[in-house]
């Protein structure tokens, strides 16, 4: 299926934490962008929780992983970062979250989104199913003009229909994608985030050692899978 994948023009993905997007789907959206997508991140809180340095502050742990994933984003050639800068471990499915998803999709416009599955099994982290829930809420909000019409009031946004989303970290994925070509270029993406993974020398070969056993089942060298939805 994904050898007929017809590549946006536009992606966005919508996600919990820095990093997450560089675990789940770096290695495809690397591809994409080598194919000419212009691809924005809309990261849903600062990481501001993820440390085990009883030392960090939350703020300039928050300030370091902003940092972190705007590098590691630049690395594999993302245009454009939203920073909706909530606590880390809080996210909460609400309308307000609705509406922050459904601004930065309209504003920027995205062709095809990527989000959490939220119906993954065994999902236990809060943050990870609440983003995928918000990306999925925020894409049909986006699309119909009485939700939030405060923001289209003025004519500076629009009203804008996602046509497709690719879910990752699914249990029950539908499409794949080789990345054997931009593997590379993931780690790479993940090297950048140092408060996370500064000091594990072996994560590299994990994340080949992981990408090869996606891979084998359709018999490519390394491979992303995801859940696809088309949405009328």
């Amino acid at each position: 299926m994904a050898e007929a994948f017809a590549i946006p023009k536009r992606a966005m993905a919508v996600f919990a934490h820095p990093d997450d997007v560089d675990f789940g789907c770096s290695g495809t959206l690397a591809g994409f962008i080598e194919r000419g997508t212009h691809v924005t991140y809309c990261v849903l809180t600062s990481g501001d929780k993820g440390t085990h340095d009883p030392k960090m502050a939350p703020e300039a742990l928050a300030e370091i992983r902003e940092k972190e994933q705007r590098a590691a984003g630049e690395a594999i050639g993302v245009k454009d970062f939203v920073f909706l800068r909530h606590h880390d471990g809080e996210l909460e499915r609400s309308m307000a979250l609705r509406e922050e998803v459904c601004r930065a999709i309209r504003l920027h416009r995205p062709d095809l989104v990527f989000t959490n599955d939220p119906w993954s099994h065994y999902q236990i982290h809060p943050d990870h199913r609440v983003a995928g829930w918000s990306g999925l809420d925020g894409v049909i909000a986006a699309r119909d003009h009485l939700f939030f019409p405060e923001q289209l009031g003025d004519g500076k946004l629009a009203k804008h229909r996602v046509s497709r989303v690719l879910l990752f970290g699914s249990r029950d994925p539908n499409v794949w994608f080789d990345i054997s070509g931009t593997l590379n270029k993931k780690i790479n993406a993940l090297r950048s985030h140092r408060s996370q993974l500064g000091g594990r020398s072996e994560f590299p070969k994990r994340m080949r050692a992981w990408a090869k056993s996606i891979g084998a089942t359709w018999n490519v060298p390394a491979a992303e899978a995801f859940r696809y939805i088309e949405l009328g």
